[in-house]
C-alpha cells in the first residue's frame, strides 16, 4: 500500500471520531525517518487518547497495519503514533501551538483540502 493511501486511511480515521485541523506533511525531501506527518487536534486529553486508539485499532482491523509504536497516551496532550512510513501526531491545541510542527517542516505543508495527492 502507498504511503500516501495510508496517510489518507489515518485522515478517515480522525474524521470518524471529529478530530480537527488535520494536516497531512511530505517530509520526504527532509528526514529518513518518515515520509509523511499527519497532525490533528483533538478538543481534551480524553479526546485525544480516543482518537490515536480509534486509528490503531482501525488500521490493524480494516487494513492488517499495525502501529511500530505510540507515545504520550499516558497524559494525552500529545500521542504520537509511529506507523513507519507516517507518523500521526493528535493534539490538544495549546500544545499544537507550543510545537507549531507546521511550520517546522513548512517546505512541504499542505492542508488536507489543499492536497492533489493524497
Amino acid at each position: 500500500m502507498e504511503n500516501t493511501e495510508i496517510s489518507r486511511l489515518i485522515v478517515d480515521a480522525l474524521e470518524d471520531l471529529k478530530a480537527s485541523e488535520i494536516r497531512i506533511i511530505d517530509v520526504r525531501d527532509q528526514t529518513s525517518v518518515t515520509d509523511w506527518l499527519v497532525i490533528a487536534s483533538g478538543t481534551s486529553s480524553r479526546h485525544v487518547k480516543s482518537l490515536a486508539d480509534h486509528v490503531v485499532q482501525e488500521m490493524k482491523k480494516k487494513y492488517g497495519i499495525s502501529a511500530l509504536g505510540s507515545e504520550g497516551a499516558d497524559v494525552s496532550e500529545w500521542v504520537l503514533v509511529d506507523f513507519d512510513s507516517v507518523v500521526l501526531h493528535v493534539m490538544q491545541p495549546p500544545i499544537r501551538e507550543l510545537y507549531d510542527l507546521e511550520r517546522l517542516w513548512e517546505r512541504r505543508v499542505r492542508g488536507l483540502k489543499d492536497s492533489s495527492e493524497v
